[in-house]
């Protein structure tokens, strides 16, 4: 049975396949070609990959990121689907699940989304489930940053905090646009915020997320 991760790679290498390789994504200044790379050099190379949390190995993230860049787009997709080299970590089902999943998810959205004539996809039940289950976990670490108190919240009620503050931000939606919005991609993801006017405008535009 095709796992979640497995499922969303093979949606985002058809998604990069099928736009080219200068298409734009939600990642600021990276076209198509450099989230390629970027998701090549997240599995190939964990010499490099720290650099994406850990600022002094920045530079040198950038610089294999780019000779993956340069490598010929066809090669960077089959990359993608193939998967991690033999004897990797993330070839076990379990930690590629929860490696994966989100990221996949997300990176496929910021293809998707930055084209201009993109809709919402519809996602079943059991994937909100798991993304859900995923957001219980990595909310505080997502929203540490959040500059008032976050609450997200799921249509039928449930709720998790993501960093806790006065006054309460409270963000309605979907696993799926929750996910989004926490991973910083507020502006496109379809959310409700509810609380403080003030509040809720800080938060639409606070720095949520990884990002060092």
């Amino acid at each position: 049975m095709s796992t979640h991760a497995k499922r969303e790679r093979l949606l985002l290498a058809d998604l990069l396949e099928g736009v080219g390789p200068d298409a734009p994504t939600l990642c600021d200044g990276w076209r198509t070609r450099d989230l390629a790379a970027h998701v090549v050099v997240r599995e190939r190379r964990p010499d490099a990959a720290g650099g994406i949390l850990i600022g002094p190995l920045k530079s040198r993230l950038e610089r294999v990121q780019a000779e993956f860049a340069a490598k010929p787009y066809e090669e960077l997709i089959q990359l993608i689907r193939t998967g991690p080299p033999r004897m990797s970590p993330l070839g076990i089902k379990q930690l590629d699940e929860a490696a994966n999943t989100v990221e996949f998810y997300i990176h496929s959205e910021d293809v998707r989304r930055a084209q201009p004539d993109w809709t919402a996809r519809p996602l079943d039940r059991v994937f909100e489930d798991a993304l859900w289950v995923r957001l219980e976990k990595a909310a505080r670490l997502l929203g540490r940053k959040s500059p008032a108190g976050l609450v997200l919240r799921r249509p039928d009620g449930q709720t998790v905090v993501a960093h806790r503050g006065a006054p309460v931000v409270t963000v309605t939606g979907t696993p799926g646009e929750l996910t989004m919005f926490v991973f910083g991609r507020q502006s496109v993801a379809q959310v409700d915020l509810t609380g403080d006017p003030e509040a809720v405008e800080k938060v639409r535009g606070s720095r949520l997320g990884l990002s060092m």
